[in-house]
């Protein structure tokens, strides 16, 4: 009997977060009090108006119909208006913006789209994984670009084979950076475009987190740079600055053509989303900066309170100006074993830095979506352990 299973999925290694949600279950149900800092779902609530605009929504019963795939026009034209009040990026709605079920869908499906099979896809590594899955569901050639600390966890494009970057389609970044930290400035995003440029690349972006900065930093967008809409492409989404995870709303901006050709992928694989979900979403759009602001403030809190446990605990950390993850090297080097014997002796999950890919291994992420409280109870027991 052949095998059930495409031999596609050969490929695949576990789902990082599945996984830890498995051995989380494990130890829990030993009855042990687990905190769990390993995913990056946050905590918080979504804004009331969102909600409140998606409650309207749902009785408004044309809403109940099938969605336009590339999503309605005026969730476009909010996504537009953000684009540019916070980067002076402008945007045509109809052809540069397309709406998606959360950006992770839209990274997967831009593989399909813009990846011929045996093509090198230029990956960073630590990485999140759907770079690398999405690549092989569409038949590429995953080549990892090694993030350095020594680099401020940005890719070395002089260290790519010339051969290797000649023959690559398309080039994903991620700034600011899950899991590291790491946060890009224009100079960065213009030796990216420049390299693009030298190579007939195509660039897509990863730019979940822009909003989530903090001591003045603010994340620029890669569509900001000359010649970056000929042949980039940015993935936005509104989980993590308006804690709506669940909700799976986001978008894809820039290139018309890239972004034309995620949409027909779209067309043929999914619905669209719920009407109701973009009202809230463009609701979201329209919250005031301090409520934005308020959030942050949060995460900036729930920062210093653990880059102050680790260190208080021997740790190493790096400076943090983006993201709600805190990247640090384990001691021994080897993720997985420190990861698990942390969660086994003191219940905190962790997540290993090598489910991020070969580069992140000797280090390991922590989340910062628990409450205060909890998180010093992290931090006591990692002191303690």
């Amino acid at each position: 009997m052949r095998s059930i299973q495409a031999q596609r999925l050969t490929c695949l290694p576990p789902y990082l977060f599945a996984e830890l949600d498995r051995r989380r279950k494990e130890v829990a149900a030993r009855g042990v009090d687990v905190i769990d800092l390993g995913i990056g779902d946050p905590d918080l609530p979504t804004p009331a108006p969102v909600v409140e605009a998606l409650i309207e929504a749902v009785r408004d019963p044309s809403t109940h119909r099938y969605p336009s795939y590339q999503g309605m026009r005026e969730f476009r034209e909010a996504a537009a208006r953000y684009m540019k009040d916070r980067f002076g990026v402008t945007l045509d709605p109809e052809t540069e913006i397309c709406t998606l079920i959360g950006s992770k869908e839209g990274l997967a499906h831009a593989a399909l789209a813009m990846i011929e099979v045996d093509d090198p896809v230029l990956i960073p590594s630590p990485g999140y994984p759907v770079y690398r899955i999405g690549t092989i569901f569409a038949g590429g050639r995953p080549v990892i670009m090694p993030l350095r600390a020594e680099n401020g966890f940005l890719p070395d494009f002089s260290a790519i084979l010339v051969d290797t970057a000649a023959r690559a389609s398309v080039l994903y970044l991620n700034y600011p950076n899950n899991p590291t930290g790491a946060v890009a400035d224009e100079a960065f995003f213009r030796r990216a475009i420049d390299f693009a440029e030298t190579h007939d690349l195509t660039v897509l972006h990863d730019a979940a987190y822009a909003d989530v900065c903090f001591d003045g930093y603010r994340a620029p967008s890669i569509l900001q740079i000359p010649g970056a809409m000929s042949r980039a492409a940015e993935f936005h989404s509104l989980s993590k600055t308006f804690n709506m995870t669940g909700w799976r709303l986001g978008f894809v901006a820039g290139n018309a053509e890239i972004v034309g050709a995620v949409g027909r992928i779209k067309t043929n694989v999914d619905s669209g989303v719920f009407n109701a979900i973009q009202r809230a979403g463009i609701a979201a759009f329209a919250l005031p900066q301090t409520a934005k602001d308020e959030i942050v403030s949060v995460y900036r809190r729930r920062r210093d309170l653990v880059l102050a446990g680790l260190r208080k605990a021997g740790f190493t950390v790096f400076d943090l100006h983006a993201t709600f993850y805190v990247w640090f090297p384990v001691p021994g080097g080897d993720s997985r074993e420190f990861c698990t014997r942390l969660l086994e002796e003191t219940g905190v999950v962790i997540t290993p830095g090598i489910g991020f890919g070969e580069a992140g291994e000797g280090y390991a992420r922590i989340a910062l979506c628990q409450p205060e409280d909890r998180l010093a109870a992290a931090m006591d027991r990692i002191l303690r352990h």
